[in-house]
């Protein structure tokens, strides 16, 4: 089973727009609500595009980093950044805000271009990735959802 191209999970926010978004693009906030990044820490100027940052992940016994730069920061609209491998795109990861109080918010996940052995990973190690991949986006939503609506 290679891995998914592309996942998406929606929630309702009863929260403004810029609200959600300020957290969500705030990427040192992504330890709070992901069940698999840790922590993140901006390499560049915070929350514009093209800024920089890295992540630390981990999943079971499994410990990685990556980088990722942000490829669309349009406040209370979408919010979009790529972790990169060899400084080409390798996976996307949006967040897009429509509606005011509810909001609605859609992560979507697409993979461009997978690294060697994460593919080979993703076919003979994990099984039922896509079923993580969005158990992972769903939890991420409902604890942004939890964090924007106590704001």
């Amino acid at each position: 089973m290679s891995m998914p191209t592309t996942a998406s999970v929606t929630v309702q926010i009863a929260a403004p727009a810029t609200t959600a978004y300020d957290l969500i693009a705030d990427v040192t906030n992504m330890g709070r609500w992901s069940p698999e990044c840790h922590t993140c820490e901006w390499l560049d100027e915070p929350g514009v595009e093209g800024s920089r940052f890295r992540g630390r992940n981990r999943s079971g016994v499994a410990r990685w980093t990556t980088e990722a730069r942000v490829l669309k920061a349009d406040r209370g609209r979408e919010f979009s950044f790529a972790t990169l491998y060899k400084d080409d795109l390798s996976t996307r990861w949006t967040y897009r805000f429509d509606g005011d109080d509810p909001t609605t918010v859609t992560e979507t996940f697409e993979s461009i271009r997978t690294p060697p052995l994460i593919a080979f990973a993703e076919r003979y190690i994990l099984r039922h990735r896509q079923q993580q991949l969005e158990e992972g986006m769903r939890r991420t939503l409902a604890a942004l959802k939890e964090a924007a609506e106590e704001a």
